[in-house]
């Protein structure tokens, strides 16, 4: 017998029991499909988590109360949380001290109500805006660009004006129709007075960045209260070559404003868009190391599925095995068929699972608004190890049907 001849015998006898080759194969599907819709899920974020994730400048490293991770649980928490507040008289000690050193430091600090919202004439924002209070260093150090207006200056911090720049989407609710700019809004029961509009930034996972509202810090302050708030400083390094050295200059700075002495440890967190990026990393690494536990029970459950459907097989098949060694099979004809068998069931659920995955995976990542990928390197592995999966599973009953005497076979009842 060829192998066509081979093939075709083997795919027609799992057709012959079409609902338990489907059962069988939906234990490969299951394993499949959770490390391929995670991998795909991760592929996918990792390739927008550079542009998504890096909302500082370039060259730009952050120093903050808390980690951008949060701090985790327990006592580590709990230790971050009674770290003083990086007051705005520090921060501003912190500016004059890297004179020379930067040519921008943006002090910044995040409205945490979730419930901001902007009024003008009647029209409302939806709650949860991003109302930040900053200085004119805003724009380079997160990125963003004003459209139309101009920008926060020095003497609008120094005086804490009343005035605000608004994103797309606050423009978008508030102003359909009309000029914003020399407009007086009022957010959190304070006016303000436009005087630009940020372009549009779009999304970054899931989350529009155009409707946030920035005044200055001093004002921020001034009409929110600065208990229990804690200014962020980032600062740009004036190239990639003293990047490092002006990080070092920026610790022993924080360090000096902070009053802390040579024996103690840094009280604030320093942070970058490559520490952003490693952390997520993480976190992804932990995500896919879980699902591969998953999978891997799920794979050798349905492996044992997939040997014992096979023994089941082999009893039921006895005689027909019996007839065809009676004329002329030999036992690498019968071994062959077998396996091919173990393999394409172990296959076609693979194939369904990395269809379901590489769906599943993307279809999460579109709701994060990230790019959607397909995982070749997941999905030739995952191919591999089904397989493998057949072969390793199905052997031994092959190896029976194989090895079974054609005399003993044809008596079979």
């Amino acid at each position: 017998m060829n192998l066509a001849e081979i093939l075709k015998m083997a795919l027609g006898s799992l057709g012959a029991n079409k609902l338990r080759s489907f059962l069988t194969m939906s234990g490969i599907t299951i394993g499949v499909f959770s490390v391929i819709g995670v991998m795909t899920a991760v592929t996918a974020l990792r390739s927008s988590i550079e542009t998504g994730i890096s909302f500082l400048g370039t060259n730009m490293f952050q120093f903050a109360k808390f980690p951008v991770t949060g701090g985790g649980d327990g006592p580590q928490r709990r230790r971050i949380e009674l770290r003083r507040d990086i007051t705005l008289a520090q921060a501003m000690r912190y500016q004059q001290l890297m004179e020379g050193a930067s040519n921008v430091v943006c002090l910044k600090t995040f409205d945490r109500s979730g419930n901001a919202q902007a009024v003008y004439n009647g029209r409302k924002t939806t709650p949860g805006l991003t109302f930040a209070g900053s200085n004119e260093h805003f724009v380079t150090a997160n990125q963003f660009s004003i459209e139309s207006g101009r920008n926060l200056t020095p003497d609008d911090c120094e005086l804490a004006r009343p005035v605000i720049i608004i994103g797309q989407g606050i423009l978008a609710k508030l102003f359909p129709s009309e000029n914003p700019l020399g407009k007086v809004i009022k957010i959190r029961e304070h006016t303000y007075t436009v005087i630009g509009v940020f372009e549009s930034k779009g999304s970054a996972f899931g989350q529009s960045q155009d409707d946030i509202a920035l005044i200055p810090v001093t004002r921020f302050l001034n009409d929110f209260g600065s208990e229990r708030v804690s200014i962020n400083i980032a600062t740009q390094a004036s190239s990639q070559l003293v990047y490092n050295d002006t990080i070092e200059k920026g610790i022993t700075a924080m360090r000096i404003v902070r009053e802390l002495k040579p024996e103690n440890e840094n009280d604030f967190e320093l942070y970058s868009n490559d520490s952003l990026i490693s952390a997520f990393a993480k976190v992804a690494d932990v995500i896919a190391a879980g699902s591969f536990v998953i999978s891997g029970i799920a794979l050798l459950a349905a492996g044992v599925g997939i040997m014992n459907i096979m023994l089941v097989s082999v009893t039921e098949r006895t005689k027909e095995i019996g007839i065809r060694k009676s004329i002329g099979a030999r036992k690498k004809n019968i071994l062959t068929q077998f396996l091919i068998e173990a393999v394409a069931i172990s296959l076609a659920g693979g194939v369904m699972g990395i269809i379901l995955g590489v769906a599943g995976g993307n279809g999460l990542a579109m709701l994060l608004s990230a790019s959607v990928v397909f995982p070749w390197n997941w999905a030739a592995i995952g191919l591999i190890v089904c397989s493998g999966i057949g072969v390793g599973f199905g052997f031994y009953p092959a190896w029976k049907a194989a090895s079974l005497d054609p005399i003993e076979a044809l008596r079979y009842e």
